[in-house]
C-alpha cells in the first residue's frame, strides 16, 4: 500500500482524524486516532517501557488497531490507531476485493 503524508497540527490530547480520498474515481473514508501517552501515568521506569507499551496496546479500545508508533521521548510516546473495518468503501467492487 502506498502512503501519503498529511501534516496534522500538533496539540495535546487525543486527535480524531477523518480522511476521505478518491483514488481512480473510487472513494473511501478512513478514521484515525492519534494519542500521546505519558510514561509517568503508568509509573514505569525507563527500562520497562516496552512492557508499558505492550500494556497500552493490549488494553486499548478493541475497535481500533495499531497503525503507527512514534518516536518515544523521555516523557511520552505518540501512537496512531486506525478504526477496525472503518474503511467505508463507496464502491462495491473495491469492497469485494478486500474480503472484509
Amino acid at each position: 500500500m502506498a502512503h501519503i503524508a498529511i501534516p496534522i497540527p500538533s496539540q495535546l490530547g487525543p486527535q480524531d482524524i477523518e480522511v476521505e480520498v478518491s483514488i481512480n474515481g473510487q472513494r473511501q473514508a478512513l478514521h484515525y486516532r492519534v494519542e500521546l501517552f505519558f510514561w509517568n501515568e503508568y509509573g514505569v521506569p525507563p527500562a520497562n517501557r516496552a512492557e508499558c507499551l505492550n500494556h497500552i496496546l493490549s488494553n486499548y479500545d478493541q475497535n481500533w488497531t495499531l497503525y503507527y508508533i512514534g518516536l518515544p521521548t523521555e516523557k511520552s510516546i505518540q501512537i496512531t490507531f486506525v478504526r477496525k473495518k472503518e474503511i467505508v468503501l463507496l464502491s462495491p467492487f473495491l469492497y469485494s476485493l478486500l474480503n472484509l
